[in-house]
C-alpha cells in the first residue's frame, strides 16, 4: 500500500472513530506518518493521550531487530512501537497524538 492512501485511509479511521472532521482527521493522520517514519530510523520523543485523558510522554522506535514476532494485520486506528523506557511494544490510538518532539 502506498504511503499517502495509507494516510487517508488511516484519516477516515480516525474521523470514524471520533467523529471530528475531515481536516483535522488528516493532519492527526500525516503526523502519525511522520512519527512512524521519524521512529524507523532513530529514537523519537513524542506525547499522546491515553485512554484515561492522562498524558504520556514517550521514548519510542521500531528500529533495528526488536523481536518482532507474529503476522498480524497492521491496525490504522492505532500506532504500535517499541517504548524503551518501559522495553516493551506499547500502542495508542492515531487519533491520540499531542506532539512529536
Amino acid at each position: 500500500m502506498k504511503f499517502r492512501s495509507q494516510v487517508f485511509k488511516r484519516a477516515h479511521e480516525i474521523a470514524r472513530s471520533t467523529g471530528k472532521s475531515f481536516a483535522i482527521c488528516l493532519v492527526k493522520a500525516w503526523e502519525c506518518y511522520r512519527l512512524k517514519k521519524a521512529m524507523l530510523s532513530n529514537k523519537v520523543r513524542f506525547a499522546y493521550e491515553k485512554a484515561d485523558g492522562s498524558l504520556r510522554y514517550a521514548w519510542g522506535t521500531l528500529k533495528g531487530e526488536l523481536g518482532i514476532k507474529g503476522t498480524g494485520k497492521g491496525n490504522l486506528s492505532t500506532v504500535a512501537y517499541f517504548d524503551i523506557e518501559a522495553n516493551g511494544f506499547r500502542s495508542f490510538r492515531a487519533g491520540n497524538l499531542i506532539r512529536i518532539y
